[in-house]
């Protein structure tokens, strides 16, 4: 534990927002190499294998990200500075995600010390906070093949089995300009609300159980030149989160089917993400450890996982993320080591 806790002391002080990662990661990898692992690099990404992992096996990856957002304006404290009051340590990506950083490496170091029944990967990944193509999104293609991916995310160690997906997608409603005085002109931004109220009240009619609706929400809107001229444009951005019952490219077509402007998604490659609530190691969590599966509104490195079964869980609360002040609690780091230990040690598959 005190090597655990030096260690997200240290992190936090070196910056290391989305795509800004070189100098964490050179950090990192002179850290696991120091240890005695053989460090593997890929961009700003780092990956190792156990020692004992045999052909023909299983692979379990554990996962977790190098990144931060940037700090907002309302930090009190020194976000680049780790602030330890009694059990509790502030900083930037304390929580999100370098305590599950930390507590998922410290697992890996005692399950690898042994053969188990399964081939572990530990893997920190950069450039999860933008979902960069740098990132997991490449990562994933040099692994060997995964059967199984843990992604620790501050979850309260509660698993989160599915995960909402991302599309953000660019309108635009035309209208037809003309003098503010007199009545002429098509007003694009009277036009773009008559989309904008579809948005918001529109109901997919497929409800997930465990991630409720899908969700389109307004962000963005901007039209106009001056005020006396009707405006012939109206730009707007919709962010658009999906449950597992749909594709994105499935809620894009339905979205066109029923609004005037022009859609254009950014892109439709964060899907939305599952296991099943009778995998294995889900059931194993439930029924010897009374853990209580969710879905989870936010999104990780799961959505670039493809053509394995994922699932979310760390230390830490998804509500402190992001927001100023940010802070783990030491007691979070330690339980959580010592979990992933107790329930992946000779588990199998």
């Amino acid at each position: 534990m005190n090597e655990a806790i030096a260690l997200i002391k240290k992190l936090i002080t070196i910056p290391s927002t989305s795509r800004n990662e070189q100098e964490i990661s050179d950090f990192l990898f002179d850290y696991f190499t120091k240890r005695g692992q053989k460090v593997n690099r890929h961009f700003c990404n780092l990956w190792m294998e156990s020692p004992h992992n045999q052909p023909g096996q299983p692979t379990l990856l554990l996962n977790a990200h190098i990144d931060t957002v940037k700090p907002n304006a309302s930090w009190q404290r020194n976000p680049f500075e780790a602030t330890v009051e009694g059990d509790t340590i502030y900083g930037l990506g304390s929580n999100d995600d370098l305590a599950s950083l930390v507590s998922l490496y410290f697992a890996f170091e005692q399950l690898s010390a042994q053969p188990q029944a399964y081939n572990l990967i530990f893997a920190a990944s950069a450039e999860e906070e933008v979902s960069g193509k740098q990132g997991m999104e490449s990562l994933i293609k040099v692994l060997p093949k995964i059967d199984f991916a843990l992604i620790g995310e501050p979850t309260g160690m509660q698993p989160a089995i599915a995960e909402k997906g991302l599309m953000v997608l660019d309108c635009e409603a035309q209208g037809k300009s003309g003098h503010a005085a007199r009545n002429e002109g098509i007003n694009a931004i009277y036009e773009a609300m008559q989309d904008i109220e579809w948005f918001r009240t529109f109901k997919f009619p497929k409800k997930s159980d465990l991630l409720g609706e899908v969700k389109t929400t307004v962000t963005l809107v901007n039209a106009g030149t001056q005020h006396n001229v009707i405006p012939d444009k109206c730009t707007f951005v919709v962010d658009v989160r999906t449950n597992e019952l749909y594709s994105n490219e499935e809620v894009y077509e339905i979205i066109k089917k029923h609004v005037k402007s022009n859609v254009v998604a950014r892109s439709f490659r964060l899907n939305s993400s599952s296991v099943s609530l009778d995998h294995p190691y889900v059931q194993h969590l439930v029924n010897n450890y009374g853990k209580i599966p969710f879905g989870s509104a936010t999104l990780s490195d799961q959505a670039l996982i493809h053509n394995c079964p994922t699932m979310k869980m760390g230390p830490g609360d998804s509500a402190r993320s992001h927001t100023a002040d940010e802070f783990i609690r030491i007691n979070e780091i330690e339980d959580a080591i010592q979990f992933y230990v107790k329930t992946l040690m000779n588990f199998k598959f």
